[in-house]
């Protein structure tokens, strides 16, 4: 890296910073809303109304055929158009947390229905309430299951936090490409900007693999 850049980096890195926290913000707070939700999403998939099922998996398959980029552009304008003030920060957020429930709803859904229907009647035949029976048997295993895909859910919302600099969020990505207009150093700067993304998704990894070892059956 040459002297220039370094200067430019020095002159930048609180930009940088900045954008950095807001991505991390953005990304957390879609993972922790649309994670929520999404337990709700696949527990009604599994065990709603026949109404309730078809209304949920509605609900999924628009979502997940909608590209992202479509999601944050109609949270944003549809929002303001119908009077709801929600901002761009809020509206990318929700956009992401809606995106990512009707994927972890999906993955909730297929590690419930993994579990076999021996369990639950076995619950059953010892006096266990549905309650007792979801928190102390079913979801424990679900749990363990779903963790591998929830991962990569988690990283591709770290992904689709960058497509919130079209409504105008300071995330990384607009902060690099403010930076750019005015040293143009594009390459460099993408570069590190692609480092700081993979720096965030490898520690979420690192954190799926943790909970896998410690929620793990003992062998």
């Amino acid at each position: 890296m040459s002297h220039t850049f370094l200067e430019q980096l020095w002159i930048a890195h609180y930009v940088i910073m900045n954008g950095m926290a807001m991505t991390v913000s953005i990304s957390l707070l879609a993972i922790l809303a649309g994670s929520v939700l999404g337990v709700f999403v696949g527990l009604a998939l599994v065990y709603g109304g026949i109404v309730l099922r078809l209304l949920v998996r509605a609900y999924t398959d628009i979502i997940r055929g909608t590209p992202v980029l479509v999601l944050v552009l109609a949270s944003y304008y549809v929002s303001a158009a119908v009077g709801l003030d929600l901002g761009p920060f809020s509206a990318g957020v929700l956009a992401l947390a809606v995106f990512c429930s009707s994927h972890v709803g999906e993955i909730v859904r297929g590690a419930l229905q993994a579990i076999p229907k021996g369990q639950t009647e076995a619950a059953k035949a010892i006096g266990l309430t549905f309650t007792q029976t979801f928190t102390s048997v079913l979801w424990p295993q679900a749990m363990r299951q779903c963790l591998p895909a929830w991962v990569n859910t988690a990283a591709e919302m770290v992904k689709a936090s960058t497509l919130l600099s079209v409504i105008g969020v300071a995330e990384l990505l607009l902060r690099t490409q403010e930076i750019i207009s005015r040293n143009f150093m594009s390459l460099q700067f993408y570069f590190l900007a692609g480092g700081l993304y993979f720096i965030v998704n490898y520690g979420i990894e690192h954190f799926g693999k943790y909970v896998e070892r410690k929620t793990a059956l003992p062998s």
